[in-house]
């Protein structure tokens, strides 16, 4: 007989898998399991069961509500009556989320990881593949998504003065903060010396040479 405890780590490691299912389906390729998304990034709820189950995906209304009810980020939303689901934000998809612009907080924070610093003061932070940049109003949670990608460091974003020059800031449930770019003279931070001192040493390089010598 499994124990309860047991039980609820396979049921966390479906909660789980079923939010990544859902975030590549819903924010990335809906089409790769025959799914169309609606104006806003809406989904029908029971198509894409239906569709998941006919990729081999075991997904009922019921994993859903735990996905959702277990997701601290809110990466996902339902419409008022439950009949329809989309994510939040972290498209690559170009889809229109019917947000208004607002204004941020002075200082916003963006995590990511130390091997990507060469290139971000040159370039700025971009949204690469995605529609937008995300930034977090705290430094922890930047810190945690800073150690998804490797050895994190915490990059300090003037935000103020991005919006009073005009850049366009988004808020997405879970006090996600969105933009399109943050140029490279809005990116500070806040004493981090090691930081401060490799975007010195990265002024006289250009990323082509950087790449050369890793």
């Amino acid at each position: 007989m499994r124990s309860a405890g047991a039980g609820s780590t396979m049921t966390n490691r479906k909660v789980i898998k079923t939010s990544k299912f859902l975030s590549y389906v819903l924010r990335h390729n809906p089409g790769s399991i025959g799914l169309e998304l609606e104006d806003g990034g809406w989904a029908n709820v029971v198509e894409l069961i239906c569709c998941a189950r006919q990729g081999g995906v075991d997904l009922t209304e019921k994993v859903i509500e735990d996905v959702l009810s277990a997701d601290g980020k809110q990466r996902f939303s339902l419409n008022d009556n439950g009949s329809r689901i989309r994510a939040n934000y972290g498209h690559s998809l170009p889809v229109e989320l019917e947000m208004e612009p607002r204004v941020p907080p002075r200082t916003l924070y963006h995590g990511t990881a130390t091997r990507f610093l060469n290139l971000i003061f040159h370039q700025g932070v971009t949204a690469r593949r995605r529609q937008f940049v995300h930034l977090s109003a705290d430094r922890g949670t930047a810190g945690e998504v800073g150690r998804r990608h490797g050895e994190p460091v915490v990059l300090v974003i003037d935000s103020g003065r991005m919006c009073d020059e005009g850049a366009e800031f988004f808020v997405a449930p879970g006090d996600i903060w969105l933009t399109k770019s943050v140029p490279v003279e809005f990116i500070g931070f806040e004493g981090d010396s090691d930081a401060e001192e490799e975007r010195e040493g990265t002024k006289s390089r250009s990323p082509r040479e950087d790449r050369k010598g890793t």
